[in-house]
């Protein structure tokens, strides 16, 4: 049987995808890299709109920083390009947050990969036999 989504689910699904194109096509700002929107969370009264994006090939904080204030000033545009497409009766506002969980995922992953490498890189201890009978 289907998963019943909400109804926030279901506008905040439709939004990803519609602001994607959107920042795509219609931001021209040079200071906005490769937007790449990771979640979207609406509020239950759909008023107002958390957009998660992580930008690629950006790795400092003043350029994460610069797009993610380039993409609020552009929230007002963004937001009746979406009433356009979108079919809903009043459009949320958005609110840009830059999503830190793929940068420390890949950190997590990194830790990982050296703490395997450096066990083995230690030799295996004879482990002690069990002596109970």
């Amino acid at each position: 049987m289907a998963k019943e989504y909400s109804r926030t689910q279901r506008i905040g699904d439709q939004m990803q995808r519609e602001l994607a194109q959107l920042i795509r096509r219609e931001v021209k700002d040079p200071r906005v890299g490769l937007v790449t929107i990771t979640a979207v969370e609406v509020s239950r009264d759909v008023g107002h709109a958390k957009i998660f994006i992580t930008v690629m090939g950006q790795d400092s904080a003043d350029d994460i920083a610069q797009s993610i204030k380039v993409l609020n000033a552009a929230a007002g545009f963004l937001r009746m390009q979406l009433a356009r497409e979108m079919k809903l009766r009043s459009v949320p506002q958005l609110h840009f947050h830059y999503d830190e969980s793929v940068v420390r995922g890949a950190h997590l992953s990194a830790l990982i990969e050296r703490a395997v490498a450096e066990d083995s890189q230690h030799p295996v201890a004879a482990e002690p036999e069990d002596t109970k009978e």
